[in-house]
Order: structure tokens, then sequence, then C-alpha cells
């Protein structure tokens, strides 16, 4: 069975989760710079069977795009010109942030640890799509 690969796009970063080939557990798998995203999803299209992307879609508390929806529009724009055939699943990405960082004190980490911004871009990928997965099993 194919994987499903998530990502969490930043303008500097992004955070990159997959699933296992059975499609049950969500593991982070890297953070990257933004500018390399594609270039990546060529390399790891070509040696990984992917069935579907998740795409962090940044909202306000209201439900409205936040600020930083603009830049991930263009981006989902940009990705499916390069990957035409891969589906894209747009997913709220509300609240992941803090949710890694907590995950991040829950998992015992010091405060230096803490700080690295990249770890916590992974995980928000990781809690997005681990979301996706449990809601897709209800």
């Amino acid at each position: 069975m194919p994987r499903i690969l998530a990502i969490d796009y930043g303008q500097k970063r992004t955070g990159i989760a997959v699933t296992d080939e059975l499609q049950i557990i969500a593991s982070g798998l890297t953070t990257i710079p933004s500018a390399t995203t594609i270039n990546f999803l060529k390399d790891y299209f070509s040696n990984e069977r992917v069935s579907k992307v998740l795409i962090g879609e940044p909202k306000q508390m209201n439900g409205e795009p936040s600020e930083s929806a603009v830049v991930i529009e263009a981006f989902v724009k940009k990705f499916s010109s390069f990957f035409p055939d891969m589906p894209v699943v747009r997913v709220d990405e509300r609240f992941t942030s803090k949710m890694a960082f907590q995950t991040m004190i829950d998992s015992g980490l010091n405060k230096k640890q803490r700080q690295n911004k990249a770890l916590i871009d992974e995980i928000s990928a990781t809690i997005m799509l681990q979301d996706y997965l449990t809601r897709k099993m209800i």
C-alpha cells in the first residue's frame, strides 16, 4: 500500500511526515528549507510510493484564512503543476505548532531542544497526518 505524506509548509522551513506502508502510523520524516521542497519531493516520490499528500491549511480561530495562507496557496499551485496526478488534501493546521511544542515538553526535551523550530515543524506535520489517519478510521 502506498504511503500518505503530510507537508507543513512555511516561508522558511517545511516539516514533512509520512505514514508507514499500511497507513496506520504517522512519523516525522524531516524538516527542509522551503525553497528545496519541490526537489525533495521529486526525489522522495521517485523512491517511495505515495497515494496522496496532505498540505496544511492555516486558518484563524473564526475559520478565515490566516496571513500565511497566501504563501501556502502559492505552494499548492506550484506543487500541483509539478505533480499534477498526485491527489492533494488540505487539512486544518490550527494549533499544530502549539501541540507540537507541548509534545516536546511532554517528551522531556530541555529548553534548548524545544527551541529547535525545525523539530516543531516536523512534529506539526506528524500531528496533522496522525489526526487525518484517526479521522479516516472513524
